[in-house]
């Protein structure tokens, strides 16, 4: 009777079927996460880093004003931005190609190259252009006070700045506007009342950021970060707060999820990169996932617990009967495998459905 009672199976049983309940509710929902360390860990989160562009937004921004600046042909200004923000795949220089959708031939670009936190350059007709954000712009001196008052007015209106320029002047300016996601406030909203600090990091202009943060309620919102800066970024939260994730879904993202103690990459609208480097992978993009995914983890710890407490009472109970001579080896079955049936139908309990939904 004793051996039959002293049998684990319950006690080993209880964890593994409680986190693969828990990664199978998890996605049903849409929400893939890559292990049970990820999932039991995200109750430990403390803040949470947001991107803003396909995070917080919707990620499909539109190209609402672009003129051509100084002595520059704006017909040429056209040409020249089509042709390099259409080699891009990142969600502002697709807005801008597809909003300019020029009738004329687009030339072609030769040594094309990916600026991470700054946007693109190459060779069009023989002339190095770039099309980037203010910040290059500035670094390449090339900013003067009529333009930067230009800048100023859209950049108060929320809306994402580029110019086109080449090595000598600014050729073009291109205004571009995204819209919030429409659960966004909301899911900031939930992380708060979980306890996890919402902060956001992007590389949008800081006015643009401002803007944003107010309307989905974030107080602290960091802009004009490059890639290194977004990892110094999650550096110093960690350090502040402890344990930190961080939520994207571009190559600006990756070395930050990397660095942080779990990554969240947008799915729909994500890179393959950001997909690659996260722990959690989004797929619907819903921003309320996230507080789902935290949620989730604090019930799991808690069957858990459920779990061991359950096994570990009913096997001293029946240890307690057999040495005071009360147990026959029917109970010692049951304090087995009964215990095992139990521990096993308290973690399916998670399949029913996500805490707070």
């Amino acid at each position: 009777v004793l051996l039959v009672i002293a049998c684990p199976c319950a006690l080993v049983i209880s964890t593994p079927v409680t986190v693969v309940s828990g990664l199978t509710a998890a996605a049903r929902r849409g929400i893939l996460i890559k292990g049970g360390t990820h999932l039991e860990g995200a109750r430990r989160l403390r803040a949470i880093a947001l991107d803003k562009t396909g995070t917080l937004t919707q990620g499909k921004p539109v190209l609402v004003h672009w003129q051509a600046w100084g002595d520059a042909d704006p017909a040429q200004v056209q040409r020249v931005a089509s042709a390099l923000a259409g080699r891009s795949d990142h969600p502002v220089s697709l807005a801008i190609a597809q909003g300019l959708n020029t009738t004329e031939a687009i030339p072609g670009v030769d040594s094309f190259e990916a600026l991470a936190g700054r946007g693109v350059r190459g060779v069009v007709d023989g002339l190095p252009l770039v099309l980037a954000n203010h910040r290059l712009i500035e670094e390449q001196g090339l900013c003067s006070p009529a333009l930067e008052a230009l800048l100023a007015e859209h950049e108060a209106q929320g809306r994402t700045l580029t110019l086109l320029a080449s090595e000598h002047a600014v050729l073009g300016v291109f205004a571009v506007a995204d819209t919030l996601k429409a659960g966004s406030k909301e899911a900031v909203a939930r992380l708060k009342r979980l306890g996890v600090t919402p902060v956001m990091l992007t590389g949008d202009n800081p006015s643009t950021t401002r803007a944003v943060a107010e309307q989905v309620g974030i107080a602290d919102a960091r802009g004009g970060l490059l890639p290194q800066d977004k990892l110094a970024a999650i550096r110093d939260l960690q350090q502040r707060h402890g344990v930190i994730a961080m939520a994207g879904d571009g190559i600006n993202d990756a070395p930050a999820m990397a660095q942080a103690d779990i990554g969240f990459a947008m799915g729909a609208a994500g890179t393959d990169i950001a997909m690659e480097t996260a722990d959690v992978v989004i797929m619907n993009d819903d921003l309320g996932r996230i507080a789902d995914t935290v949620a989730l983890s604090r019930r799991t710890h808690a069957l858990l617990w459920q779990n061991i407490t359950l096994a570990l009472c009913i096997k001293a109970v029946f240890f307690a009967l057999a040495i005071a001579g009360q147990a026959t080896m029917w109970m010692a079955v049951f304090a087995d495998m009964g215990a095992s049936l139990l521990v096993v139908a308290n973690g399916l309990r998670l399949l029913r459905g996500l805490p707070g939904r």
